[in-house]
């Protein structure tokens, strides 16, 4: 499979073709395959920050004991993970210089 140029943005949850559209982070070159497995990491970090919404009019649960925190936190490193491992070299240097 051939790689096409995206921009991520990960504050958005949003992956555009054309770096015009709206803003964004990153830019990365992936497969279609790989394309999927991100926007599945943002659709499960979604799931997550929804999850713990509802959870959070429950008060008296530090943020350490919170499952839902956990998964979000997981998510969000997986997709810095994945963006460093497609990003052009600008990326991996931005990512990098991150300390996540």
């Amino acid at each position: 499979m051939e790689k096409q140029k995206y921009y991520v943005s990960v504050q958005s949850k949003t992956i555009m073709t054309t770096q015009g559209d709206a803003s964004y982070e990153f830019e990365i070159e992936a497969t279609l395959k790989e394309l999927q497995e991100l926007l599945y990491l943002f659709d499960q970090m979604e799931d997550f920050d929804n999850e713990s919404m509802l959870r959070n009019s429950i008060p008296g649960i530090p943020y350490h004991h919170d499952l839902e925190n956990d998964g979000y936190d997981y998510y969000l490193r997986e997709i810095y993970n994945t963006i460093r491992h497609l990003g052009t070299v600008e990326t991996k240097e931005h990512i990098q210089s991150m300390n996540l």
